[in-house]
This record gives C-alpha cells, structure tokens and sequence, in this order.
C-alpha cells in the first residue's frame, strides 16, 4: 500500500497556520499519546490517526505498517516546517498571504460542515420512498455499453446530428461528417450503469433499443450516444440504502448551506468595486455585443471583399467585351474595304490605279 507522501507546500501551511505566533507555553501531551519527539515539539497519536481515518484499503494485517509510513512522513513533514521557521518562511509576504488563504479555507469549511452535520439524518421511509420513485436507478437498473460522441453546443448542430441519425449513419460516419465541417468534438466508449449517467438521460436511455442512437443535449454540451448493448442489473433496496441515505442527506445539507449562506448575504454589507461592480449578467450581454460587433465587422469586410472582387471581374469582363468589339469592327471595316477595292477594280479602267481603294482601307482602319 503506497501512503501519500505527506510533505508538499499546502500541508506544510497548513502547519505553520497553527504554530505562527504562538509562544512556547503549549502544555505537552500526555506521554501515553506522544508518538514521537522532533526535537522540541511533540506529534501525538491524535495526529496520526487524523492521517490514518483518511487512508484507504487499511487492514489490521497492514495497520502497524501503514501507521509507521504515517508517522515518518510526519516527522519530515514536521522537520520541513521547522526549517522553513529557522529560515524566516513564515515572515515571507507570498507565504503569509497563502497561509492566510488556506486558513481562510479552513474556516470557511468549518462553518459550512457544521451547518451539514447539524442537519436531520433521512429516515427509512424516505429512503424507501426515493427507491420505489427512481426504478430506473434500481427494479428496472440498466447497465449500457455505449459510444458517444461530445461536442459544445453550436447554433443548429443539435438538429443537423439528428438528421444524421436518422439516416441510419454510423458514430464513424457521424465523426467523419463533422470533420468534414472542422467541427471539433470527443468520442468515447465504454460501459455506464444507469446511476452514472445525468438523470435527465437515464428514462429515455431507458427505452433506446440495442443500436439506437440519439441526440442528447445538456449543460451547455451536445451529445450522440449509441446503445451497443444493455442489460438489466436490479439492486435491492437494502444493498443501496447506505448510498440512498447518503445522496439524501447531501441533497438536504446543500440546500441548508445555500439557504444560510443567502441569508448571510443579504445581512452582510457587499461592495464590488471597480472592474467587478458590473452584475455577470451586465458582462454577458456586454461580451455578447462586443462578439456580435466583431461577428457584424467581419462579415461586412467580407461582403465588401466580395464585392471588390465582383466589381473587379465584371471591369474584366467589360473591357474584354470592348476589345473583341473593336477587334471585329476592324476586321469588318478591312473586309468591306477589301470589297470596295475590288468593287472599285471592277468599274475601274485597265490603266487606272488602284491606290484609292487601298487608301479607303487604310483610312477605314485609322477611323476604327
């Protein structure tokens, strides 16, 4: 069994919180519960079985053993801090402002756990009753082999995977179709009981079919998933009670804690300052024009891009159609030129000359 290594810089905070400023006139502990000396300070057998309550996998073959490791890790736990004192750590500005932080923390958890612990425990009827309401999560348990594909949410891609479902496309099909649009995306396999899967999943997993798939859509994420194979694994009530019981207990203590903590809220005096005195949703919607802003920017500079390029084209287009216009004009202006030379041969006498029309034709082509 390998015991975390005990000395890192949160727990050595942690252990400087409670030992910063104090004097020396600390009474010792009872000899029966020192379990070892560092020097001058004491850890105590309280300590370590504080470690030990943590460890997981500990049996009584394995206990002395495991309780050792503790103990040696907190002794160089305890000698680092020690140091770290003779060094003058505990004056430095960046480790007082974490050791403040983590007490900070401490506290803040303490309050809250004390809240938790106070509250009622669930009853057996209660417990009985989320078991009889939830028989997806246990007379009717499914456990799903499953592929999925994950992706965030983007305007319209829900709907355009659903088409492709219903074409019966395969999850390679269905990937390769959204690389082809460079849509990012995760794919995943694997086995999920039904207690594993968001809550709002489990009914209609529920009543997929081996092969199916369908479109899931929550907390901002998109997901195809396709039911290879399922089968039905039913728990009994009392091999899940602990865990009901448990999940219930959570469920009430939660809501405990956010109703103190509003209550607090309101009593306290609040201010945000600078930067932070806009409410989040005053920043959404400004991020949101600003987005809209730039989307607007970008496409108005692309239709005005496109535009230039058609204007271009077009001018193109224009003055090739001038040129093949005037490049037939000549052609037929010299052809009727020709004619006319001819013509003119024809009428002329033998001894006349035939510069006139040649001069007709020059005359003609200058014109054009």
């Amino acid at each position: 069994m390998k015991i975390p290594h005990l000395i890192s810089f949160p727990s050595l905070f942690l252990a400087l919180i409670f030992t910063a400023g104090c004097g020396k006139s600390e009474e010792k502990a009872v000899a029966s519960q020192v379990a070892a000396k560092v020097n001058t300070t004491e850890i105590t057998v309280y300590q370590l079985n504080s470690v030990l309550a943590r460890t997981p996998n500990v049996t009584p073959a394995t206990e002395h053993r495991v309780k050792r490791e503790i103990l040696d890790n907190l002794i160089d736990q305890q000698l680092a801090k020690q140091k770290a004192i003779e060094n003058k750590l505990d004056r430095s500005p960046n480790v007082l402002q974490m050791l403040e932080a983590a007490k900070t923390e401490i506290l803040a958890r303490a309050y809250l756990e004390q809240i938790s612990t106070a509250q009622t425990k669930p009853t057996e009827e209660e417990v009985k009753r989320y078991f009889d309401e939830h028989p997806d999560l246990f007379t009717q348990r499914r456990i799903y082999s499953i592929e999925e594909i994950s992706l965030p949410v983007q305007p319209g891609i829900a709907d355009a995977l659903r088409e492709q479902t219903a074409k019966l496309r395969s999850m390679q099909d269905i990937a390769a179709w959204l690389r082809s649009r460079e849509i990012q995306f995760t794919a995943n396999s694997g086995v999920r009981a039904a207690e594993q899967l968001p809550l709002d999943y489990i009914a209609i997993m529920r009543a997929m079919k081996d092969g199916e798939t369908r479109v899931f859509e929550l907390r901002g994420s998109v997901q195809v998933i396709r039911v290879v194979a399922s089968k039905h694994v039913p728990v009994t009530q009392a091999a899940v009670a602990p865990k009901i019981r448990q999940f219930l207990f959570g469920q009430v203590s939660s809501a405990a804690v956010a109703r103190e903590m509003k209550q607090v809220k309101e009593v306290a005096k609040i201010e945000y300052i600078g930067e932070f005195a806009v409410t989040p949703e005053e920043a959404d919607a400004k991020a949101k024009a600003l987005q809209e802003s730039k989307i607007k920017t970008a496409t108005d500079e692309k239709a005005r891009q496109e535009a230039d390029a058609a204007a271009r084209e077009a001018a193109k287009i224009q003055a090739a159609a001038e040129s093949l216009e005037r490049a037939d004009a000549v052609a037929k202006a010299r052809a009727q030129a020709e004619q006319d030379r001819r013509a003119a041969e024809a009428k002329a006498p033998v001894s006349g000359t035939a510069q006139a029309p040649m001069e007709n034709l020059q005359k003609g082509a200058r014109g054009l």
